[in-house]
């Protein structure tokens, strides 16, 4: 394995790549050493909005959720602005949502050090499109609870956020063991929810939500044993999920996102790699931080006959999927980047860490896919194309 370091540009500028004139990309500017887990979120004027955490390293304090902002016809992201600042918590995996009523929410988590079974989510709201903010608050009190998915409008009028639960048994630190996943459903625009779990969860996380055109609704996960994506559906509006199963379509432990289009096909970003692939193997995504709270837990899962996490699965290629036959069959696919994915490190100060990783996906008004993801854990790239890219 190479032991190169790499440095990536942060100019924000939008060009057209070499080789690839129908490719728009860009590095979104940031002042920080470590930028990850971007999600998109188009506006109804035409502009563009990134949110994601950046700081010195994913677990320290530090790490706080910045927003930039691409205007309608622009070619530069803005300067990101700094939307969160804890200094006792490190506050990640933000996610974007408009509501019906143009307000917009911003929620994400906030935990303590590594341990994601101390973590809680926060939100604050926007009147104006993410111009001004009002004060922070507390979404989800519950320790433990994780989000990483956009929410859902039902057309009930019902939101659906999916969240997943870090779990850990008596006397161990939090390594992925034991999480599940399970459905915030609120018919009150977000004053009250209701928990729906999602029955034989234990391993697939990162649930993500995606209405079909017959009504129904697909979830695809993100697999902590890190085989397969795994997918299970709702026919009653998210109030009851079949297990999921897993697809035909490899993970490795590391995020994916899907959307439906407006032609009904899915759109899909993942890492096409799995453990069966993997060289090498990590105790767990933190292993590299001191616990700020000096947490005497052992860091060695409690022997439960169950199965294990698997971290350190390379994440790389990153790779874009179409599905016509709702998420059944992927025969269309095409990498947007390609690497070793080398990710037995987190350290972005000494710029060690390859991996292309957390995909964000979402659909502009003239039909363009616009996709973020991770960059060396260094910088949030963004890439705009069009469907036939895929195809072609």
């Amino acid at each position: 394995m190479t032991t190169e370091t790499l440095t990536v540009e942060r100019s924000g500028k939008v060009h057209i790549p070499e080789n690839d004139a129908a490719r728009r990309d860009a590095m979104l500017p940031s002042d920080c050493p470590q930028n990850h887990a971007a999600n998109l979120l188009p506006l109804p004027d035409g502009s563009l909005l990134c949110t994601w955490f950046a700081g010195t390293q994913e677990g320290i304090a530090d790490i706080s959720i910045y927003l930039s902002r691409l205007e309608k016809g622009a070619q530069v992201w803005s300067q990101p602005v700094k939307l969160s600042e804890d200094a006792s918590r490190s506050e990640q995996n933000p996610v974007l949502f408009l509501a019906p009523d143009n307000v917009l929410w911003l929620m994400y988590t906030a935990q303590k050090s590594g341990n994601q079974d101390t973590a809680i989510v926060r939100f604050r709201q926007s009147q104006d499109l993410g111009k001004s903010w009002g004060e922070i608050g507390t979404l989800l009190g519950q320790p433990g609870t994780f989000i990483r998915q956009p929410v859902t409008v039902l057309a009930n009028g019902d939101w659906l956020l999916p969240v997943f639960y870090c779990r850990t048994q008596p006397g161990e630190k939090w390594v992925g063991n034991n999480d599940d996943s399970a459905v915030k459903i609120s018919s009150d625009k977000g004053k009250t929810w209701r928990d729906v779990a999602v029955p034989e969860s234990t391993g697939c996380v990162h649930m993500n939500i995606t209405p079909l055109h017959d009504g129904s609704l697909l979830a695809l996960y993100r697999s902590r044993w890190a085989d397969f994506i795994y997918q299970s559906r709702s026919v009653d509006g998210g109030n009851t999920w079949t297990a999921p199963q897993p697809t035909g379509l490899p993970n490795n432990n590391s995020s994916i996102q899907v959307t439906t289009l407006t032609n009904g096909h899915l759109a899909l970003v993942f890492n096409k790699m799995s453990a069966a692939d993997a060289s090498e193997r990590r105790a767990s995504l933190y292993d590299e931080i001191e616990d700020e709270e000096d947490d005497a837990r052992s860091e060695a899962p409690v022997e439960t006959g169950g199965r294990s996490a698997f971290w350190g699965a390379p994440r790389a290629p990153m790779t874009l999927a179409i599905s016509e036959d709702d998420g059944r069959t992927w025969p269309y696919q095409r990498n947007l980047e390609t690497g070793d994915g080398y990710c037995m490190t987190n350290n972005s100060q000494q710029k060690l860490n390859r991996e292309f990783s957390y995909p964000s996906i979402k659909q502009g008004l003239n039909g363009e896919l616009h996709i973020a993801f991770t960059c060396y854990r260094q910088a949030i790239k963004y890439v705009c194309v069009d469907e036939s890219w895929v195809k072609g």
